[in-house]
């Protein structure tokens, strides 16, 4: 083989691999979309139907003490979510449970 076949080869090569990476990193943020998106519905039907998740009652309770961070991070440890998702949700969470104003 001469070195410019060689060069062909590995530039070749090179490309099917970024290919294939670059399809499965499409997969996974598509993946990661509709996951976000079944959430968001499971999270609608649960609210209609007032079924209170196991995750939202520590959350809850966190907020009622004033710990916003430690709700977060207990909506994360429960449902794996990101921490923007998580923020959203205990956002959601704060927002129909008002915190009882102190006297």
């Amino acid at each position: 083989m001469s070195p410019f076949e060689v060069t062909l080869l590995v530039i070749a090569t090179i490309g099917a691999v970024a290919a294939a990476a670059g399809a499965w990193f499409q997969e996974r943020r598509s993946s990661a979309a509709q996951l976000t998106a079944v959430r968001q519905r499971l999270d609608l039907v649960m609210d209609h139907l007032g079924i209170a998740a196991p995750e939202e009652t520590e959350v809850a309770r966190h907020l009622a003490d004033g710990r916003t961070i430690e709700a977060v991070r207990a909506y994360r440890k429960h449902t794996g979510a990101s921490l923007l998702e998580a923020k959203q949700a205990v956002d959601r969470i704060a927002a129909k449970n008002p915190p009882a104003q102190r006297r």
